[in-house]
């Protein structure tokens, strides 16, 4: 038998036993758990629109967007969830969601990233946590999600400043204040680790940070070989003085939930124990930042949930040839290397497991 017709069959067979396993296997919301909730995740920037409007002022996608590094779109209008956001918590209830994640924009809620609040962005959130609830549908709030205020930006780098801790704290109190009766789970950021990288090492998303040769674009700012770490660090600190203050001034009276949300690699270990992993330290050595003995039990236990983000599947192999050079970001530091389906599999295998996914997701909908 040729190579190309045998590949077919075995194509054919795996597509047929896909089909046949999924033919069998009716799955309905009455498979899972009870209290196991099913829901739906959007952040501010992505969705809201408004981006000038009733005293929101620019975060840093607004201005990554407009100089035109957002493939010439940008959240001026989105969703336009800020004047639809009814019609969008109908269409939930289309759906069958149990829950909302949404994202709450900093810079909408106090325009300067801190002082005072905006009262019509105030208005805005409690219409849609009050519209998310008459509807029978979970508030979950996220503090944070790539867009911080551009002011902080301006006034003193952003997250390379300890500044940003208090600031975070701060917005967060408004945050537990204001709509804390109503909602009772909170992110604090969204996958602090991917923000460092992509912000602060590759320079890919904003503020657009990085050094030669890591940077992924051109760039004449910024330093990927502590960057990353020392952002990491000050969301690390911000997070869990959050933690801290709704457990201690409202956790009793609120009874909600405080978590992260992450993308696992290497910030597990301060939120489990209160400190980086021995290797980090090691591999890193000066360039990563140390906590106090105070600021190590603040982070340590920081959280009532971690939030897990999975996007795809990695290999990991050893690379700890990259040790040797002397110049290195987190990447090299970690001393692996991530494969990818493409790196794993023959470029037929990989075109058999997509189509697959394809046909279980559509079958999956159809039910």
């Amino acid at each position: 038998m040729e190579a190309n017709t045998c590949l077919t069959l075995v194509f054919f067979l795996l597509l047929n036993l896909a089909l046949g396993v999924l033919s069998t296997d009716n799955y309905g919301r009455h498979d899972f758990p009870v209290d196991f909730v099913f829901g739906s995740g959007t952040s501010a920037y992505q969705v809201e629109g408004a981006a000038n409007e009733d005293g929101r002022t620019p975060s840093i996608w607004d201005t990554f967007a407009h100089a035109g590094f957002a493939r010439g779109g940008n959240g001026d209008v989105a969703c336009d969830t800020y004047h639809k956001y009814k019609e969008d918590v109908q269409l939930m209830v289309e759906t069958g969601l149990e829950a909302y994640r949404f994202s709450i924009s900093w810079s909408r809620l106090i325009p300067n990233g801190k002082g005072p609040v905006n009262p019509k962005g105030l208005q805005y959130y409690n219409n849609l946590i009050n519209e998310l609830i008459r509807n029978g549908i979970q508030p979950h709030v996220t503090l944070h999600n790539y867009d911080l205020p551009q002011a902080l930006e301006d006034e003193y780098e952003g997250w390379l400043s300890r500044e940003v801790i208090k600031d975070f704290t701060n917005y967060a109190d408004v945050c537990f204040r204001e709509f804390g009766d109503r909602v009772k789970y909170w992110t604090t950021v969204n996958e602090p680790n991917i923000f460092a990288v992509g912000s602060y090492d590759q320079g890919i998303t904003p503020p657009q940070r990085c050094s030669p040769p890591f940077c992924l674009i051109e760039s004449t700012k910024g330093n990927s070989t502590f960057e990353p770490y020392l952002v990491v660090h000050h969301i690390l600190l911000a997070h869990s003085s959050a933690v801290r203050l709704y457990r201690r001034k409202y956790r009793e009276e609120q009874n909600g939930f405080v978590g992260i949300s992450l993308y696992t690699f290497g910030i597990m270990e301060p939120l489990l124990h209160g400190d980086y992993p021995d290797s980090m330290k090691a591999n890193a050595g000066a360039r990563i930042p140390v906590f106090t003995n105070r600021e190590s039990e603040q982070v340590k236990g920081s959280y009532d949930f971690i939030g897990i983000i999975h996007y795809s599947k990695f290999n990991v192999t050893d690379n700890s040839g990259a040790l040797k050079t002397e110049l290195r970001n987190f990447f090299a530091d970690s001393a692996a290397k991530l494969l990818g389906l493409e790196e794993i599999l023959g470029e037929n295998e990989v075109m058999v497991e997509k189509l697959i996914k394809i046909i279980i997701l559509i079958d999956l909908f159809n039910h």
